[in-house]
């Protein structure tokens, strides 16, 4: 019934929404003659901003249709991989007439960029596939809304997402590169287990990046209202039908709006603030400021509405019964076990000041993957980031998708990431020798376990504490950002907190190259 109450509202809103863009163009129109009465900016712009909080968005286009590669401005075409019914795989293929170009990007590392399925749509990721683009092949999962599925397509579960990830993997070939951002750290971390406990090739690395692999850590808001409700209570209460005006009808959703009322209700004054500053640039004349607002919540609230089955299963497995940490997820009778995978390399992100994930979930998958060789496992911490700052924007451009653009040119040739990998710290043999040197008139193993600290000292160093506010409970974050390069105990590298870059060995060529008709 609330669906059916939301398609109302919608429709009736829908045309003073028109009018209120029509009446701001009069107040601003310089033709106009109400363009030159008093408060005829004041007037516009609150017009302005009516039109957008009560207009429907619908999901963008990626847009993306050229990129720069080495220097040079490249045609990319949206091309669709594979079509299912809930997702679609998207590759961004690049064409040039640049024969030398051409050549050097046929023979860029591929990467599969899983989008999360968690109310926004896969567009969110447009910055990320667009830097990715400049120096690697790129595909994207493009979800599907659930409210334009129809109901004879079946359900949709957690393990069928996992099922399609391993569709996605085979069809792209043994050579990808996954990043997985937020939610699907969890589904791709098992889709890439099964696979290696069958003896599958698995993915060269693995990068994952502010996602809830262990939930249990630094609880946010989000992990908050999972475990402090049982899990009928979300099937009776945030579960609904889609209604009969979509091709959907009848299929059990979460809807996106519902979705969207969350988003907005953890940062309320922010998105307020952000309102009224895009007034405020409307009355000034200040347009730049005015299509950055509007740019980004056209894409913020443009969502979708997700399969009910999936959603109650993630809810269930990821923030209820820890599945995966706790090691009794099963999918289809098999068992889930990261410690299968030995052959793919790991680099796990988080952002410091995160809200969603909190410090050390996702970082708990290099607990999981006892198979990975220390050596190839990394992780990084970026000091200042939010949880959409490590994958949009100047820290995801500046900071984090160097190291990511490293780790993933390090680790292209099997036989060359076997080797380990030099270091300019000495390794530590175990956690103990790793922390025990003082600092600041305290021990190293002291100021670890306050702050969160991996890293081995390299002389004197210099404690800092970095506080995390995860939803207000001020969660010690990766305090200490001494010394190039970190090496924890278990001898997983850290690139510490200060975002000092991590030096790893040049990618070995690769013997033979698998050449097609565009990058």
């Amino acid at each position: 019934m609330l669906y059916q109450l939301y398609e109302a509202q919608r429709a009736f809103l829908s045309p003073f929404s028109e009018f209120a863009s029509a009446t701001s163009k009069l107040y601003r129109h310089p033709l106009s003659p109400f363009a030159h009465t008093p408060l005829a900016h004041r007037v516009s712009a609150a017009l302005d901003l009516l039109h957008r909080l009560a207009k429907d968005y619908e999901k963008p286009p990626f847009g993306i249709t050229s990129v720069s590669v080495g220097g040079l401005d490249i045609a990319v075409q949206e091309q669709v991989a594979l079509n299912k019914p809930f997702c679609r795989l998207l590759r961004f293929k690049r064409f040039s007439d640049n024969l030398p170009l051409l050549t050097a990007m046929k023979n860029q590392p591929t990467v599969l960029v899983v989008a999360p399925l968690s109310g926004h749509h896969s567009t969110l990721l447009r910055e990320t596939v667009r830097v990715l683009l400049q120096h690697h092949k790129v595909y994207i999962t493009d979800w599907t809304d659930a409210r334009m599925v129809p109901a004879e397509e079946g359900t949709f579960g957690l393990d069928d997402y996992v099922a399609y990830v391993q569709e996605f993997l085979r069809h792209i070939g043994p050579g990808v590169n996954v990043i997985s951002v937020c939610q699907p750290t969890v589904p791709v971390l098992g889709a890439v287990s099964l696979m290696a406990s069958n003896g599958e090739p698995t993915p060269r690395t693995m990068t994952m990046m502010g996602g809830p692999i262990d939930a249990r850590r630094s609880p946010t808001a989000v992990n908050n209202l999972a475990t402090n409700k049982k899990h009928t209570w979300f099937d009776r209460n945030v579960i609904h039908r889609v209604p009969q005006n979509y091709p959907g009808a009848g299929r059990r959703v979460y809807p996106g709006f519902m979705q969207h009322s969350g988003f907005i209700a953890m940062n309320p004054d922010r998105h307020l603030k952000s309102h009224y500053d895009y007034f405020l640039d409307l009355v000034r004349g200040d347009g730049d400021n005015a299509d950055s607002h509007r740019a980004f919540y056209d894409e913020y609230n443009a969502v979708l509405d997700m399969p009910a089955e999936y959603y109650l299963d993630t809810i269930k497995v990821v923030f209820q019964d820890f599945a995966l940490v706790n090691g009794t997820w099963e999918i289809e009778g098999r068992p889930v076990r990261p410690q299968d995978i030995r052959t793919t390399a790991l680099l796990t992100i988080e952002g410091e000041l995160d809200d969603i994930s909190g410090a050390g979930q996702t970082k708990a998958a290099h607990r999981l993957c006892t198979g990975v060789p220390a050596n190839r496992q990394f992780h990084y911490d970026v000091a200042g980031a939010g949880h959409y700052g490590i994958f949009s924007g100047r820290r995801w451009r500046e900071r984090v998708y160097p190291k990511v653009r490293e780790f993933i040119s390090t680790h292209q040739s099997r036989a060359g990431s076997r080797k380990a990998i030099r270091e300019e710290a000495t390794p530590a043999k175990d956690e103990a020798r790793a922390l025990a040197r003082p600092t600041s008139g305290k021990s190293r193993s002291d100021a670890a376990q306050k702050h969160g600290t991996n890293g081995a000292a390299n002389g004197k160093a210099k404690t800092t504490k970095a506080n995390n506010s995860h939803n207000g409970t001020g969660a010690g974050h990766n305090g200490s950002g001494v010394g190039r390069k970190a090496i924890n105990g278990s001898g997983m590298h850290d690139i510490v907190a200060n975002g000092t870059a991590v030096r790893m060995p040049r990618a070995q060529p690769r013997s033979s190259a698998r050449r097609k008709s565009a990058g």
